[in-house]
């Protein structure tokens, strides 16, 4: 079975990544993991106000992925694995994909304009040495567009 990796967030780009994904785990009788990162944050507040900031943010994660797990179920029948992990970003996924060596590829959404996005570019300059395909979804493409380029070739 193909899993397809997808690094959600609020974004466009990751609903775009997210929306290629499901289609094309349909399509290929694959499945779809949600990998959400609770970002370390960048100060230092008291002991218990920090570990509220920090379960604020998780708790914010957890419900995104589980909205846009809905959203997939929805769609296909199928519920997706869930995963919401805190840590730098490229680590965090890294250790993901080392840890869940089925993964068929890596699926990330790029900002339609600008720069491409932080895990767009770090994922891309590093594809050779990744354990998967790394598949780059254009945040500019509209849901029929998505939809046309995940069914192609079936």
């Amino acid at each position: 079975m193909r899993i397809y990796l997808v690094v959600m967030d609020e974004s466009k780009e990751a609903q775009a990544a997210l929306r290629f994904a499901s289609v094309r785990a349909r399509e290929t009788g694959g499945s779809v993991h949600i990998l959400a990162l609770v970002e370390p944050q960048s100060f230092s507040a008291f002991g218990g106000v920090q570990a509220t900031i920090e379960n604020e943010a998780r708790e914010r994660a957890e419900v995104m992925a589980n909205a846009a797990a809905g959203n997939i179920f929805t769609d296909s029948g199928k519920m997706p694995t869930i995963a919401v992990r805190p840590g730098k970003p490229q680590e965090v996924i890294r250790k993901y994909l080392e840890e869940h060596g089925a993964i068929a590829a890596l699926v990330l959404g790029a900002k339609s304009e600008g720069g491409p996005g932080p895990l767009v570019t770090h994922f891309a300059s590093a594809s050779g040495a990744m354990p998967c395909p790394l598949y780059i979804i254009p945040g500019s493409l509209d849901q029929a567009q998505l939809d046309l380029l995940a069914t192609e070739g079936e």
